[in-house]
């Protein structure tokens, strides 16, 4: 039908987009991979804490797609260049507590019992890439507006071309190719932060472009709108509070899963770089969903969020099953993409086949988490999903300290223990999708709702 088709047009290029943004990750790991499994892990421990370090801002900021949507579907699109405005505001504000959360995390590797060797890689990779917070930051603002209008062939375009600047100047950096000295782990960094900041350039040549300036009334953006920064502040902010509790509990799970022993940091890293290739295309289908949710409560049109949410199930649920097959039936071959040449792999393997077959049964778990949550914060319903979500996160990390620390039970027991929790995610979300309070009229006429700003 028609909304399949529009969600296809929307959702197929953030997933590209996504997919773009996961194998950026997947290769500086792989990269990371060819020198030690020290190095590997490194990788994975550094990257998770600088994502949990701006996770609130930049899920924050990833709520202008749902404000741009409702701006766009009602017909105000001056309003959606204001939203972008409102989010360089927070960015600026944000810059001096980025660099005070950048100084205290740097020295938590060592508290939790990880080798020397990987603590000190982790702490350097983490400050690297913690460098270039405010520009991906920016990065997030603006690729989330494109996608809050509709326009996510852009967002792909971009971000395309910061994989094909990354993936050849990170292998340049870290093994030192074309004449470039052999940096490791410091070139993975800083071949990262040049990708962000080329693809931030590039979507500031789109905003500025003199028909979209036109359109969409850009140059009478540049202000401080009260009511737009309540808006965004009070509905973006439990969809930051979410992503950052949430990463909190789950960077902690895995600094503690770590703990295990390098064999178990290893398989850890492993088998989330392939996780990531599955998860965050999905991410890619919440966002286009979230996009075009967004756009029918902006235009009224609240029968139709049914239909985003079919064509939305439809597509996850099959994208997801085809790689949840793939982690099956290839977990091996896949696992030894990884192998460090040299090195003794076989009990890293065994582990990581195991831990594959419960990435191969949450996959499609983590499908439907992303398409509930891209509708229920489309309408605004982000307090609820904070709430459910946060909760389940941190009694699996209660699970966890117990599993691992107090009664020290085996890797084994704690991965199932957090795949259940995705599970369980997964079943909330979806209750909560089939009641009515999120679209309850009263509910949406306060989400769209301005206040202290000037009246339409």
């Amino acid at each position: 039908d028609n909304t399949t088709a529009e969600l296809l047009r929307l959702g197929l290029p953030m997933l590209v987009s996504q997919g773009v943004f996961a194998l950026m990750i997947f290769t500086d790991h792989y990269f990371l991979s060819r020198l030690s499994p020290t190095h590997m892990a490194a990788g994975l421990g550094g990257g998770v804490a600088a994502h949990f370090s701006i996770c609130f801002f930049s899920g924050l900021m990833a709520y202008a797609t749902a404000l741009a949507a409702q701006y766009f579907g009602a017909g105000e699109k001056g309003k959606c260049a204001k939203v972008t405005s409102q989010g360089f505001v927070i960015i600026g504000a944000s810059a001096p507590l980025l660099a005070l959360i950048a100084a205290l995390v740097a020295g938590s590797f060592a508290a939790m019992g990880h080798d020397p060797r990987q603590v000190e890689l982790e702490r350097t990779y983490y400050l690297i890439l913690m460098a270039g917070a405010v520009i991906l930051l920016a990065k997030v603002c603006l690729s989330s507006y494109f996608a809050g209008i509709g326009r996510t062939r852009v967002v792909m375009l971009c971000d395309v071309c910061s994989l094909l600047v990354n993936v050849p100047l990170c292998a340049a950096m870290v093994f030192g190719y074309a004449g470039l000295p052999a940096l490791g782990i410091v070139g993975a960094g800083v071949s990262t932060l040049i990708a962000t900041l080329v693809g931030l350039l590039l979507f500031a040549a789109f905003y500025f472009a003199p028909a979209h300036r036109r359109e969409f009334r850009v140059q009478e953006s540049f202000h401080f709108d009260r009511g737009i920064f309540g808006r965004f502040m009070r509905y973006g902010s439990p969809a930051g509070a979410e992503l950052f509790l949430n990463l909190a509990a789950f960077n902690l799970f895995l600094l503690m899963f770590q703990g295990y022993g390098l064999r178990e940091a290893a398989a850890a890293a492993i088998v989330f770089n392939w996780d990531i290739l599955s998860f965050v295309p999905m991410v890619g289908l919440g966002i286009a969903t979230m996009s075009l949710a967004g756009r029918f409560v902006g235009g009224g049109a609240l029968a139709r969020v049914d239909e985003v949410i079919r064509a939305g199930f439809i597509l996850g649920l099959g994208y997801s099953g085809a790689m949840a097959l793939l982690y099956i039936l290839s977990r091996h071959t896949l696992i030894d993409v990884f192998a460090t040449p040299g090195a003794d792999f076989a009990p890293i393997r065994e582990l990581a086949a195991f831990m594959m077959v419960g990435l191969a049964t949450y996959t499609m778990a983590d499908a439907v988490i992303q398409v509930a949550a891209g509708v229920m914060r489309g309408a605004g319903d982000t307090r609820w999903l904070m709430y459910a979500s946060v909760s389940l996160h941190w009694a699996m990390l209660t699970c966890q300290y117990f599993i691992i620390r107090v009664y020290d039970f085996g890797p084994r027991v704690a991965w199932v223990v957090f795949c259940g929790m995705i599970f369980a995610l997964a079943v909330a979300f979806v209750c909560r999708l089939r009641g009515n309070r999120w679209r309850d009229p009263r509910t949406i006429q306060a989400v769209m709702a301005e206040y202290g700003g000037a009246k339409p």
